[in-house]
């Protein structure tokens, strides 16, 4: 038992390592630059090692990576609401994604432009995604069939992409905050 324990810990801090490996090459220079190669060479082992954790190869890291910016996110929407609710919980998840998009640009390309194979607003949804969902949900008190969640994220979704390419204007994205939660509180 002690041998299969010692190399569960390899391989999970093998994968760690890659997928470290590949945040930090996207934060770098972006996700055209991650390759198998270059994360093989950046975490020391070759190539079939690399495939050996990660089959699907640079797919399959990418959503990996995804997956876990979803659980960072939702974390995050978690920690901002506290004991918040209506508007204060509205402003402080809209806040906590904003300040997540900028802070980790590559990380949320990954989780939101970029093809991931992962099912969105479905009943199959993958557990980190269903997570943050509910979490935004939970912020709004949206009772219905989550509609209203969904155009929140979008509004969120769309201004994080026009912030990112300076198309608005930084000095007024409190207001920005407060509009969104004048329209979205319950």
């Amino acid at each position: 038992m002690a041998g299969n324990d010692a190399r569960q810990a390899r391989n999970a801090e093998r994968r760690r390592q890659i997928l470290d490996a590949a945040r930090a090459r996207a934060d770098a220079a972006g996700w055209e630059a991650v390759t198998t190669r270059h994360l093989a060479d950046a975490i020391g082992y070759t190539q079939p090692v690399l495939y050996g954790h990660f089959p699907g190869g640079k797919a399959e890291i990418m959503r990996a990576v995804a997956l876990e910016g979803f659980a960072e996110l939702t974390a995050l929407f978690n920690k901002a609401v506290d004991r918040k609710s209506g508007r204060r919980a509205v402003e402080a998840v809209a806040t906590a994604y904003l300040d997540f998009a900028a802070a980790h640009p590559s990380l949320y390309e990954a989780m939101f432009v970029l093809p991931i194979d992962a099912r969105f607003a479905s009943d199959d949804s993958e557990a980190e995604l269903r997570a943050g969902f509910d979490a935004l949900t939970r912020a709004l008190g949206d009772g219905a069939d989550g509609s209203t969640t969904e155009v929140f994220w979008g509004a969120l979704h769309g201004i994080s992409l026009l912030e990112g390419a300076g198309r608005m204007r930084p000095e007024h994205r409190q207001q920005r905050i407060r509009e969104l939660a004048a329209r979205f509180a319950d």
